[in-house]
């Protein structure tokens, strides 16, 4: 279809839909020739069905009517035009206003116009880096450099890296392999350590120009953090946002360099984030004070119960109601679904548990909504993710058929809790 006609109508008395649509065929029968019977030109499918939305006002009919056509721009508006002069609808005055008269195609271009954005960028995406490309061709086959450990941690390393007077720090041995791949030979890994820095590097960076090279994710600022508070750092580059160090390509690992920032204008970034944080926190806790108490009791609550069960911990939610008849409602965690929360934090993963809490899969928090968007219902019965608990998670999660979400913390926007989800974070259980 070509053009889509929008008319209001309203008939001074009660009518069905089918008593309009009679009307609009009848009353414009004959008025412009058998060219314009509407009967004949759904036949030819010169126009599609008739649709109405229609309600009542008191003792009136009030509603929308469209009708698609397939005919050109002038018969269009003369069949619009045709449909306006219906008056009457069973025994009652009617009126029939056009309110538009819609182009179809020109939707239907913008929709062909903004994929064909996507597939030029899919297209883009896959062009070859001719200057990598070059630069393989022209490079003479050589011994490539073996990975060295260093210190007494025994930490990878580039060949380089001692007598270098610039290194490069980053987070594993496979980071250590990639970049020695393109040519960076002064690099040398934390291999692990994600609360104290080897000795190792703290010593070699006392006297050297120190670069931290992170991957452009959640990890990669935790060990950020922890390293600018522990090591002597110049600069910091990052990989691009969601990929890791071990996975660039030597374009992007040039990049990735160039941009990289002064380690000060680093730090009060990430302080600055922190302060935000804990300001809007406070925020919140000052305007929730009747949810802070109920948290209170819940948690007495879990400590008793506590007590009496051996190596299982008791998850306990306040269920949905008058805060004056609030109920408890209890789960039983097994121990090893505990130590799997704990080895989870940090790493950004979900693990998805069937109902006699056997592991089914783990995926990336990022994929979290997508698993959950395509899976069967009550394919699963619980989760625990490396992540924020939000209103979107809650309400997919509970039309999937999931008994229950813990996630690495809470959303601040959670409006409405269903009763058949039940949602605790990491701190309440260990």
């Amino acid at each position: 279809m070509k053009y889509l006609i929008k008319a209001s109508f309203e008939v001074d008395g009660r009518v069905d839909k089918h008593d309009v649509i009679g009307a609009v065929f009848g009353q414009t029968e004959g008025l412009l020739g058998s060219d314009f019977n509407l009967e004949q030109l759904q036949n030819k499918d010169k126009i599609g069905r008739v649709h109405i939305d229609m309600k009542y006002q008191g003792t009136k009919s009030v509603g929308i009517l469209q009708i698609p056509s397939n005919l050109d721009r002038v018969e269009t508006v003369l069949l619009a035009a045709m449909i306006e002069s219906v008056d009457r609808v069973g025994p009652y005055n009617s009126r029939i206003n056009i309110d538009d008269i819609q182009d179809l195609r020109i939707e239907k271009l913008q929709k062909i116009v903004e994929r064909a954005r996507q597939l030029l960028q899919r297209v883009k995406e896959q062009e070859p880096d001719i200057k990598e490309i070059l630069r393989q061709i022209s490079q003479k086959p050589e011994v490539q450099p073996k990975v060295i450990e260093i210190g007494e941690e025994k930490l990878p390393a580039g060949p380089d890296v001692e007598k270098a007077d610039t290194i490069i720090i980053v987070e594993g041995r496979a980071d250590v392999i990639n970049l020695m791949k393109y040519g960076y030979t002064n690099t040398v890994a934390l291999e692990g350590a994600r609360e104290k820095v080897p000795k190792t590097i703290v010593e070699l960076a006392k006297n050297k120009k120190v670069i931290a090279f992170v991957d452009g994710d959640r990890g990669g600022d935790l060990i950020l953090k922890n390293l600018l508070d522990q090591v002597h750092v110049d600069y910091v580059a990052r990989a691009p946002k969601g990929m890791e160090v071990e996975q660039l390509t030597g374009k992007e690992i040039a990049r990735s360099l160039s941009q990289m920032m002064p380690a000060e204008a680093v730090k009060q970034q990430l302080l600055s984030i922190k302060e935000t944080k804990e300001e809007a926190e406070a925020a919140h806790e000052q305007t929730l004070p009747e949810v802070q108490t109920t948290e209170e009791k819940a948690e007495e609550k879990k400590e008793e119960i506590a007590q009496e069960v051996s190596n299982q911990q008791v998850l306990q939610e306040i269920a949905k109601g008058e805060q004056k008849s609030e109920s408890i409602s209890q789960l039983v965690v097994p121990k090893q679904v505990i130590d799997n929360i704990k080895n989870i934090k940090g790493t950004l993963e979900a693990i998805i548990y069937d109902r006699d809490w056997k592991e089914i899969t783990r995926i990336k928090v990022r994929d979290l909504f997508t698993w959950l968007d395509t899976a069967q219902p009550n394919s699963a019965y619980a989760i625990i993710f490396d992540g924020i608990i939000t209103q979107r998670i809650l309400d997919l999660a509970g039309d999937k058929g999931i008994v229950l979400l813990i996630g690495a913390r809470m959303g601040s926007k959670i409006s409405s809790k269903r009763g058949d989800v039940k949602f605790a974070t990491f701190s309440d259980l260990t």
